[in-house]
């Protein structure tokens, strides 16, 4: 970001509660202007400082000391309130792309420190890190979700998030499991175990199960994002070949501020009934090109599980190779 102006000022009346409204929990309000309007703020009490493109730092100014003055009559300036604000001033603009440099990262949570292996998972990482939405494309064994579930524990503990969630969407795999015992929850759980394993690894189990107690972590079946705009929040969607092309446009439009969304999925192994399009394939499609939309298409050398399954997943792409050559549909 260019700094190439600068302007201090004072808010008045001076009132501590309308300054800690101004700013919001964690700094998220000044932060979303931050990200919107590509500027950086800084204060000491009631004493501001922005700094950017000069057209910016004016709409900034101008922004700040109008939620300041909302702030005689709320005790909350929510996201959506920040956000009107910002487009009023017709300068918003989504963040400009961060080129991938090379550098080797590592996510630290709670219990480990993981390092991305090879150039499309440190893409991978750097992306999610830069990016709002991210798509991770490619076969089992390549670390999509893994990866993800690290980076939003990260994103947790370094409180750039309120919570977590992890959705998939309820689809058998290949065979019908019949009627299933318990409540919906219950139901469900078998769906979104792979998710669970790496919440505890990272975390441990105690500490998952107190934050899902606390809603910190939501677990959640595709059709229950429906109707919720999910702000400050981390959210993957696991399993998306096996999505609509409805349910996915309806995931992707849940998205709020402050929110990064992590979509994983692998298109050999669909499992949706035949006739209906995978709502993963048509969104790599359709939002391929679209800015501040990633996507990182994993392949079989990315694979980090046993060296069988990279061969496996090897002789499976052959034969679909084969196929596609013959004219084959089959999946």
């Amino acid at each position: 970001m260019d700094a190439n102006d600068s302007r201090q000022f004072d808010l008045y009346p001076i009132d501590q509660r309308r300054l800690t409204t101004l700013c919001g929990q964690f700094d998220e309000n000044l932060k979303q202007v931050e990200r919107r309007l590509q500027v950086s703020i800084s204060r000491r009490g009631h004493h501001f400082r922005v700094q950017g493109a000069t057209e910016n730092v004016a709409a900034a100014t101008e922004v700040v000391r109008h939620m300041y003055r909302e702030t005689e009559a709320t005790e909350d300036l929510t996201p959506d309130t920040v956000h009107l604000y910002i487009r009023e001033t017709g300068f918003e603009r989504l963040p400009e792309e961060v080129p991938f440099d090379g550098a080797v990262t590592i996510i630290k949570t709670p219990k480990l420190t993981a390092k991305p292996r090879g150039a499309n998972q440190q893409r991978y990482v750097h992306n999610i890190r830069t990016h709002d939405i991210n798509f991770g494309i490619g076969p089992a064994g390549t670390g999509k979700t893994w990866l993800a579930v690290a980076c939003a524990v990260e994103a947790l503990k370094d409180e750039q998030v309120k919570r977590i969630l992890l959705v998939r969407p309820a689809v058998e795999a290949g065979e019908k499991l019949g009627f299933l015992p318990g409540d919906l929850a219950q139901k469900v759980d078998p769906y979104l175990r792979p998710l669970y394993d790496a919440l505890y690894e990272m975390l441990g189990f105690e500490h998952v199960t107190r934050l899902i107690e606390k809603s910190v972590i939501e677990i959640a079946p595709l059709a229950f994002m429906r109707g919720r705009t999910l702000n400050n929040s981390f959210i993957i969607l696991d399993e998306s070949q096996n999505t609509t092309r409805e349910q996915m446009k309806m995931f992707l439009t849940r998205i709020g501020f402050g929110s990064t969304a992590v979509i994983t999925g692998d298109t050999t192994q669909i499992d949706l009934p035949r006739g209906q399009n995978s709502g993963l394939i048509h969104a790599a499609t359709v939002l391929n090109n679209v800015a501040g939309i990633s996507f990182i298409r994993f392949e079989s050398k990315d694979v980090v599980r046993h060296p069988l399954v990279q061969r496996i997943v090897e002789a499976y792409g052959a034969i679909n190779d084969g196929n596609d050559r013959n004219g084959s549909d089959e999946r």
